[in-house]
């Protein structure tokens, strides 16, 4: 709900108000995660919502990124070439095999979230880029086991926390 706003504050130059809500932003997506199954109200919709979420916020701030700070999208474009090619990757490799998108939100993933969250935030502020870069190699990572995952299941399911859960899985 906030990535029009957050599109409107880059494309005004607001860029405190940008990152203090894109800081937000990420820390709602992380709670509303852990509320979920602190309270057992996982769902497979749920899922799905979250993943669309998380696709726009990170598309959300490689945009903001672009009009806010674009010396800094040029000099790191390399990464965050690389860091969008993960997030799209296992997109469309569940697209191609179940003709939907996959939400399985791994330990994997979720680690990727936080990294590229902190890091874009600490390099956007004026921070070092090192964070940033370190986001790429556990990207991959995860983009690589959605992958897997997608590939040796029979049917789409969400929330599976590793490959090797999704091996011992009926499903897969």
């Amino acid at each position: 709900m906030l990535v029009p706003i957050l599109l409107g504050l880059a494309w005004n130059g607001q860029d405190t108000a940008f990152l203090v809500l894109l800081a937000i932003s990420f820390f709602s997506d992380a709670l509303d995660g852990w509320i979920a199954r602190s309270f057992n109200l996982r769902t497979e919709l749920g899922a799905r919502l979250d993943s669309f979420s998380d696709f726009f916020l990170y598309g959300t701030m490689a945009l903001g990124g672009w009009w806010l700070w674009p010396h800094i999208m040029l000099q790191e474009r390399v990464t965050v070439l690389l860091l969008l090619a993960c997030l799209l990757a296992p997109t469309l490799a569940g697209l191609l095999k179940f003709h939907r998108t996959t939400s399985y939100h791994t330990w994997a993933v979720k680690l990727s979230a936080l990294a590229i969250g902190a890091g874009g935030l600490l390099l956007f502020a004026g921070g070092p880029s090192w964070p940033f870069h370190l986001a790429l190699p556990v990207s991959l990572y995860a983009a690589t086991e959605q992958i897997i995952i997608t590939w040796i299941s029979a049917t789409p399911h969400s929330n599976v926390p590793t490959l090797w859960h999704a091996m011992r899985s009926p499903s897969a």
